[in-house]
């Protein structure tokens, strides 16, 4: 079962549930990075913003640069929960 499959999302209850936390995370994390450029674009009209702008733009690259490590630990979790599943399953049989 490799990382980013559709399969590991539906796996399970818990899953599904770990998915949609991911995902809330991963778009509550785009909405940040896009505000912060979107400001800080506006900031870069007048000089004395411009110190408030820069760390802005700063700021949203850090939440771009978190968005896909926030998929690879999602993907990593799924990945885990299914081997544990896995286990349980040849354990019980």
């Amino acid at each position: 079962m490799p990382l980013f499959r559709h399969e590991n999302r539906q796996q399970s209850e818990a899953a599904r549930d770990l998915y949609a936390k991911y995902e809330i995370a991963y778009t509550v994390v785009d909405f940040i990075a896009a505000a912060c450029f979107v400001v800080g674009s506006f900031l870069f009209f007048s000089d004395a913003t411009q110190y408030a702008a820069t760390w802005l733009f700063v700021i949203g690259s850090f939440c771009f640069a978190a968005k896909p490590t926030i998929r690879l630990v999602r993907e990593i979790k799924l990945y885990r929960m299914g081997k544990y599943e896995t286990l349980a399953e040849r354990a019980e049989g």
